[in-house]
């Protein structure tokens, strides 16, 4: 019989600025396998753009070049048409294909991403997400990083100018990273790890949320070239670098 409830001991350090969500998260994964690395070390050497931020596959391949798996579940369909994930369809193959009549510079530099990470050996993965799929993979003791909309998931306003103030009229959805680390299946909840010192659901940086709320926020992470679940994993046949 499963387990109703399931929590997996993640712990997760305050992100040092706006930015910094996704190497936070990143640091809080390689914790979690046993690596005891300086979270400023990890923002360092993280792909970012260059008005600042990240997106989960420049932290996948920092993972698959120190020698993880890194298995991405995308929901972008800007990046990725359904029918590269078809028996024999070449996505990298299709993505070249696609930089050639696109030319918004963010696609350009996330294109260059994939096919970084396709190339170091990553996984990509288009399947339903579901409660199962989420369950699944915690089951397995593998949490989950997630780019979604933090505007859908704190229902905050949408955020205006370099300071990124609240600006329901002028402002524009938010991104952000956050860890899915446990779930308690009557609840319908999960546990979020969350960097992030300013959320509205209290002090701590651990809180249960309804799944449905968090699904909602995955998928409309689309709006800022997220909307995925990252799982990072060591390497059955390889000893990590430390």
């Amino acid at each position: 019989m499963l387990p109703n409830t399931l929590r997996l001991p993640v712990g997760i350090l305050p992100q040092p600025d706006e930015i910094t969500c996704g190497p936070t998260c990143l640091h809080a994964i390689y914790r979690y396998w046993g690596e005891d690395e300086p979270l400023a070390r990890v923002i360092a050497r993280t792909r970012k753009f260059e008005l600042g931020g990240t997106v989960a596959v420049f932290l996948a391949c920092d993972a698959l070049r120190k020698g993880y798996q890194a298995t991405i579940y995308t929901y972008n369909l800007l990046m990725f048409d359904p029918t590269w994930f078809a028996a024999g369809a070449d996505i990298a193959e299709g993505l070249r294909r696609q930089r050639e009549v696109k030319h918004d510079h963010r696609l350009q530099q996330v294109t260059d991403g994939y096919l970084e990470f396709l190339s170091l050996g990553g996984r990509l993965r288009l399947t339903d997400l579901s409660r199962p799929l989420i369950r699944g993979l915690l089951r397995r003791k593998l949490p989950i990083l997630t780019g979604l909309s933090s505007t859908f998931l704190y229902r905050t306003a949408r955020e205006y100018g370099p300071d990124d103030v609240p600006d329901d009229v002028r402002g524009l959805p938010a991104g952000h990273f956050v860890l899915i680390a446990g779930y308690d299946w009557k609840a319908r909840t999960v546990l979020i790890a969350d960097p992030y010192g300013r959320h509205p659901y209290g002090s701590s940086r651990e809180y249960w949320i309804n799944i449905d709320r968090v699904v909602g926020a995955i998928l409309l992470g689309i709006v800022t070239h997220d909307a995925n679940l990252l799982v990072i994993r060591p390497r059955a046949d390889e000893i990590l670098r430390k």
